[in-house]
């Protein structure tokens, strides 16, 4: 039973804080409440059965329990004459994104809308947070309780903005919608992938664009994120190995859902906006219309790396671009790239995977192998430990 109620927290974990919040104008009164809803489902539910809508069953336990506290909080009775007559109705589209621009609000640093997205959105515990990040768990909760808190003693409303108010909103909205399908798609934590992360990451995406029709990096990060997630498929094996772009079955690649992305991203990038999420969007359509690796337009890709830099002038950017540039150009060009951001990169486990690769390609093995156990030591997930601890092995044994 209690695998069966963190499975819907997960699920719905946005759509209920959001639905309480916005009736209780109070984050920290919904948190408790919904707290209170689930003991009670941990109790209920396995004598008198799962309901037929368990996130509306918690939602709606939850509003008793906030009323029977705000019965008993002498602060609390009149508020209680303003809320009680209205129920919240069950969660839904808007209470998802409701809860994603307060958690985005541009009063909160960056770390605190991502952190605290996770844990009302994405339905993170405060360990797993901790996790992503790195950071002990009392350093997590401590950011955790300051960000609620910021937004409780700043008014911060639980309503979806006015329009005026999304230039503001949207790109941290837009950011941490991307992080959270990127800790879903491949974890920074203990596990590989959070499967159920990834697809909330798209779904509030998709839930972004229906909202937002008219803004061209709302559809981009929305295509981005579909084509990405329709070769989920594909991306691990039976083992929970990773398996590369170029070693994948493409036969289990959604093609479906890629031409529905595809035609998603041209409306976007018709409105004649460029943007950085477009562009990602714009290269990862090329890999995944191409009929193979080694047939994929990789001068495209390349151009589009181009194009992308100046949006988002990260040295990652350039890292992918030489990768590009291995297949467009030559492997010997492409270390060339890769060498000239060693300052930048040097402590970034993927670039020493880049150059493991093209030193082994360039008939350098001893150097490849150095690469390659630099990189390794540097990987935190346990996947692409996996991934680089084989070709470490592969890489001792042609010596």
């Amino acid at each position: 039973m209690t695998e069966l109620v963190e499975r819907v927290w997960r699920a719905d974990a946005g759509g209920m804080l959001g639905a309480l919040s916005r009736r209780l104008g109070n984050f920290d009164r919904a948190e408790e409440a919904l707290a209170e809803a689930v003991a009670e489902a941990l109790k209920r539910w396995s004598t008198e059965g799962v309901p037929d809508n368990p996130a509306g069953w918690l939602v709606t336990t939850g509003w008793r329990k906030a009323l029977d506290r705000l019965r008993r909080d002498a602060v609390g009775r009149e508020k209680l004459a303003r809320v009680a007559a209205e129920p919240p109705p069950e969660p839904g589209v808007d209470d998802r994104l409701a809860m994603v621009f307060a958690c985005c609000h541009p009063d909160l640093a960056e770390p605190a809308r991502v952190a605290l997205t996770l844990y009302a959105a994405g339905g993170l515990t405060t360990a797993e947070i901790a996790a992503a990040f790195l950071v002990p768990v009392p350093t997590m909760a401590q950011r955790l309780s300051r960000a609620k808190r910021q937004l409780r003693e700043r008014g911060i409303g639980f309503e979806p903005p006015w329009p005026d108010e999304y230039a503001d909103r949207l790109p941290a909205v837009l950011a941490v919608i991307y992080l959270v399908f990127n800790e879903g798609y491949l974890s920074s934590g203990r596990s590989a992938q959070r499967r159920e992360l990834a697809r909330e990451g798209v779904e509030l995406a998709r839930q972004l664009a229906a909202l937002l029709p008219r803004e061209p990096e709302v559809g981009g990060l929305a295509a981005l994120l579909e084509l990405h997630h329709a070769r989920a498929a594909a991306r691990f094996d039976s083992w929970g190995r990773i398996v590369l772009l170029e070693q994948q079955d493409r036969r289990l690649w959604d093609r479906q859902a890629i031409e529905r992305a595809v035609l998603r991203l041209k409306e976007a990038v018709s409105l004649g906006q460029p943007g950085p999420y477009q562009a990602r969007a714009g290269i990862a359509a090329l890999h995944a219309l191409a009929p193979s690796y080694q047939d994929t337009n990789w001068a495209d890709v390349r151009a589009l790396y181009d194009r992308l830099y100046p949006l988002d002038p990260s040295p990652v950017v350039l890292l992918n671009r030489a990768v590009a540039t291995r297949f467009a150009v030559g492997p010997a060009p492409a270390l060339a790239e890769v060498d000239a951001l060693g300052e930048r990169l040097a402590g970034y486990h993927l670039w020493h995977a880049a150059r493991a690769d093209l030193l082994t390609t360039l008939d350098r093995p001893s150097e490849a192998l150095e690469a390659a156990e630099r990189a390794l030591e540097l990987a935190t997930n346990p996947a692409e430990r996996e991934l680089m601890s084989r070709r470490v092995g592969e890489l001792r044994r042609r010596r």
